[in-house]
């Protein structure tokens, strides 16, 4: 029973030492390109009212989320989608805002997946919010973040895939389906199963125009030009409006000098039916998931009272460190490396020492010895622990003793000399 408490459940682990502190030095490298972009920081809480997140809303399904309830027989859950959370906050905080908001998070998100697809059920994301603009130059501004926080992080190779969920939803409007149809045809492009897209479509009573879109669909993605090719297949108006949103994107992203890193896929789709305008994924070496998802999602604060369209994304933190590790990354991590290790008869004198290190900013660890351990444990612990330079002082404290374990060699100085 005692070693079962060791273990976590399924879904979570454990993150501790250098993984731990490359994990928050990453996390810092992102949050600062986002405060580069005039993004301010918003929090919200852990669990919240289940009818936030309800499938209404369009966020994650209901046997996803992690429910419980409080004393008053409130059905709440453990948070599984940053994007409603911040919708209900801004409408609550900045109702009569009719200009711009831009909100960046750090935050973790609990997603009740089934074990066997191998994903954290309690995952650290951050991302933006840019509320109350429509334009393409906020969708490029989006964009243009993903990559520079991607950047930030030591990341080169990696692309985005770039959608127009209107394209989509335009020729299904115009297809008439019906519901159970629809749901089946966007459970096998979501699943790239089109053998299965063929079967249905040609089992339809709709136009010739129509089918051939709908089986086009797995060839319309690449380069711009290769969109383009889409005009010619549909005379659909919020099809082509589609198109030429992500060519105003497109556009922009060469002003900034970062379109290459953007290539087209119209038949994108996301499991979050919140997405109204652009959606968007990145993907890099050494994970088999997108480390970045985003989109535009014009009607979702309206469900909350605020009439505001908004544009965002979310970086899986975890997604993207194993990317890094993977690829050899190197990640700088300010790690302690050394330790001062002292007598109880020269305490004031190591502490003086400690402080000292301390305000020119370097990190020690202080260790009183202990009668009954060597120098030799403690400089066997030093090791095991990366510490590789050991600072002892004896009784007298009138000298370091300075060790490299590294280098296996032996100093010492006068105390005076490293107080100067």
């Amino acid at each position: 029973m005692a070693r079962k408490l060791l273990h976590t459940p399924d879904g979570v682990r454990d993150i501790y030492g250098v993984e731990c502190t490359r994990k928050r030095v990453i996390q810092e490298k992102i949050l600062k390109v986002f405060h580069l972009y005039g993004y301010q920081d918003i929090e919200t809480p852990t669990f919240e009212f289940f009818d936030i997140f309800n499938e209404s809303r369009g966020s994650v399904p209901s046997k996803e989320m992690f429910k419980f309830f409080d004393r008053d027989n409130h059905t709440l859950v453990l948070r599984p989608d940053e994007t409603p959370a911040i919708a209900r906050c801004v409408t609550k905080y900045f109702m009569e805002e009719e200009l711009p908001i831009r909100l960046c998070y750090l935050e973790r998100t609990f997603i009740n997946n089934t074990s066997y697809q191998g994903r954290l059920k309690e995952a650290s994301q951050t991302g933006v919010e840019l509320i109350g603009d429509d334009s393409a130059d906020a969708d490029a501004e989006i964009l243009s973040m993903v990559i520079h926080a991607l950047k930030s992080t030591g990341l080169t190779e990696f692309q985005i895939e770039l959608g127009e969920i209107d394209f989509f939803k335009g020729i299904l409007e115009e297809a008439a389906m019906d519901e159970e149809t629809e749901e089946k045809l966007l459970e096998l492009i979501q699943n790239k199963n089109y053998f299965g897209v063929e079967e249905l479509v040609m089992a339809e009573s709709i136009s010739d125009e129509l089918k051939n879109v709908f089986l086009k669909l797995p060839e319309l993605f690449g380069s711009l030009d290769q969109i383009r090719i889409a005009r010619e297949l549909t005379s659909n108006p919020r099809a082509l409006k589609a198109i030429k949103r992500l060519e105003e994107v497109n556009s922009i992203l060469e002003s900034y000098g970062l379109a290459e890193y953007v290539s087209y896929d119209l038949g994108m789709l996301s499991q979050y039916q919140y997405y109204t305008g652009i959606i968007f994924k990145a993907y890099t070496y050494g994970t088999g998931d997108y480390i970045v998802n985003g989109g535009r999602y014009d009607q979702l604060l309206t469900q909350f009272g605020k009439d505001a369209p908004a544009v965002g994304f979310g970086i899986s933190v975890d997604e993207l460190l194993l990317a890094l590790s993977r690829q050899k990354i190197i990640t700088e991590v300010p790690m302690v490396n050394t330790m001062i290790l002292y007598e109880e008869a020269s305490r004031e004198q190591a502490i003086t020492l400690a402080d000292h290190f301390r305000n020119t900013g370097m990190a020690v660890q202080l260790h009183l010895k202990a009668d009954t351990k060597t120098i030799e444990e403690y400089e066997t612990y030093a090791a095991r622990h990366e510490l590789y330079n050991m600072l002892y002082l004896d009784e007298a404290g009138y000298s370091v003793k300075i060790r490299n374990l590294m280098m296996d060699h032996t100093d010492e100085i006068p105390l005076s000399e490293y107080l100067k």
